[in-house]
Protein backbone atom coordinates (compact mmCIF):
# COMPACT_ATOMS: atom_id res chain seq x y z
CA UNK A 1 0.00 0.00 0.00
CA UNK A 2 2.75 2.82 0.53
CA UNK A 3 4.64 1.40 -2.34
CA UNK A 4 1.11 2.60 -4.32
CA UNK A 5 0.96 5.51 -2.20
CA UNK A 6 4.46 6.88 -2.93
CA UNK A 7 4.18 5.82 -6.83
CA UNK A 8 0.95 7.57 -7.00
CA UNK A 9 2.83 10.92 -5.20
CA UNK A 10 5.54 10.32 -7.33
CA UNK A 11 3.85 10.32 -10.78
CA UNK A 12 1.59 13.75 -9.33
CA UNK A 13 4.71 15.30 -8.59
CA UNK A 14 6.38 14.83 -11.80
CA UNK A 15 5.90 18.00 -14.35
CA UNK A 16 4.58 17.14 -17.46
CA UNK A 17 6.91 18.26 -20.79
CA UNK A 18 6.98 21.26 -21.79
CA UNK A 19 4.23 22.27 -25.30
CA UNK A 20 6.33 21.88 -28.50
CA UNK A 21 7.19 25.84 -29.10
CA UNK A 22 4.02 26.78 -31.58
CA UNK A 23 5.27 27.58 -35.22
CA UNK A 24 4.90 31.53 -35.96
CA UNK A 25 1.67 31.70 -38.27
CA UNK A 26 2.21 31.73 -42.14
CA UNK A 27 1.75 35.54 -42.73
CA UNK A 28 3.47 36.85 -39.84
CA UNK A 29 6.31 38.20 -42.35
CA UNK A 30 3.20 41.12 -42.96
CA UNK A 31 3.71 42.28 -39.40
CA UNK A 32 7.46 41.37 -38.52
CA UNK A 33 8.58 44.97 -40.20
CA UNK A 34 6.45 47.30 -37.60
CA UNK A 35 5.47 44.93 -34.75
CA UNK A 36 8.60 42.16 -34.74
CA UNK A 37 7.78 38.64 -34.59
CA UNK A 38 7.53 39.11 -30.80
CA UNK A 39 5.11 41.99 -30.67
CA UNK A 40 7.37 44.71 -29.64
CA UNK A 41 7.24 47.54 -31.86
CA UNK A 42 9.79 48.73 -34.25
CA UNK A 43 8.49 51.78 -35.07
CA UNK A 44 7.20 54.99 -33.46
CA UNK A 45 4.35 55.01 -34.66
CA UNK A 46 2.78 51.01 -34.49
CA UNK A 47 1.66 49.86 -31.07
CA UNK A 48 3.07 47.21 -29.13
CA UNK A 49 0.74 44.23 -29.58
CA UNK A 50 2.84 41.10 -27.96
CA UNK A 51 0.50 40.30 -24.90
CA UNK A 52 -2.34 42.15 -26.42
CA UNK A 53 -5.94 40.41 -25.74
CA UNK A 54 -6.36 38.21 -28.76
CA UNK A 55 -10.20 39.12 -28.91
CA UNK A 56 -9.30 42.86 -29.00
CA UNK A 57 -6.74 41.95 -31.72
CA UNK A 58 -9.15 39.86 -33.84
CA UNK A 59 -11.97 43.03 -34.00
CA UNK A 60 -8.78 45.19 -34.36
CA UNK A 61 -7.62 43.28 -37.84
CA UNK A 62 -11.05 42.45 -38.53
CA UNK A 63 -12.01 46.09 -38.33
CA UNK A 64 -9.44 47.29 -40.89
CA UNK A 65 -10.26 44.16 -43.01
CA UNK A 66 -13.62 45.70 -43.17
CA UNK A 67 -12.70 49.03 -43.99
CA UNK A 68 -14.08 50.39 -40.34
CA UNK A 69 -10.37 50.94 -39.03
CA UNK A 70 -8.03 53.12 -41.46
CA UNK A 71 -4.10 53.15 -41.07
CA UNK A 72 -2.25 53.65 -43.93
CA UNK A 73 0.54 50.69 -43.46
CA UNK A 74 -2.11 48.01 -41.99
CA UNK A 75 -4.79 49.08 -44.92
CA UNK A 76 -2.50 48.03 -47.45
CA UNK A 77 -1.53 44.60 -46.11
CA UNK A 78 -4.72 43.40 -44.85
CA UNK A 79 -6.03 42.47 -47.98
CA UNK A 80 -3.96 39.23 -48.41
CA UNK A 81 -5.50 38.36 -44.83
CA UNK A 82 -8.43 36.04 -44.52
CA UNK A 83 -10.35 35.05 -41.14
CA UNK A 84 -7.59 32.21 -40.15
CA UNK A 85 -4.90 34.29 -40.84
CA UNK A 86 -6.37 37.46 -38.17
CA UNK A 87 -7.02 34.68 -35.90
CA UNK A 88 -3.83 32.87 -36.53
CA UNK A 89 -1.80 36.25 -35.95
CA UNK A 90 -4.15 37.25 -33.44
CA UNK A 91 -3.11 34.12 -31.07
CA UNK A 92 0.49 34.26 -31.67
CA UNK A 93 0.57 37.96 -30.57
CA UNK A 94 -2.21 37.02 -27.61
CA UNK A 95 0.75 34.65 -26.53
CA UNK A 96 3.77 36.81 -26.51
CA UNK A 97 4.92 38.68 -23.45
CA UNK A 98 3.79 42.26 -23.00
CA UNK A 99 6.79 44.52 -23.53
CA UNK A 100 6.07 46.60 -20.46
CA UNK A 101 6.91 42.98 -18.17
CA UNK A 102 9.98 42.59 -20.20
CA UNK A 103 10.97 46.33 -19.55
CA UNK A 104 10.11 46.10 -16.20
CA UNK A 105 12.24 42.42 -15.63
CA UNK A 106 15.08 44.27 -16.93
CA UNK A 107 14.42 47.21 -14.42
CA UNK A 108 14.29 44.93 -11.35
CA UNK A 109 17.66 44.59 -9.09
Amino acid sequence: MLAFLLTTLLAAATPEPAPAAEAAPAKIGLCVACHGSDGRSRMPAAPHIGGQNEAYLVWALTQYREGRREGDVMNSVIGVLNRRDIEALSRWYARQTWPAIVQDEADAP
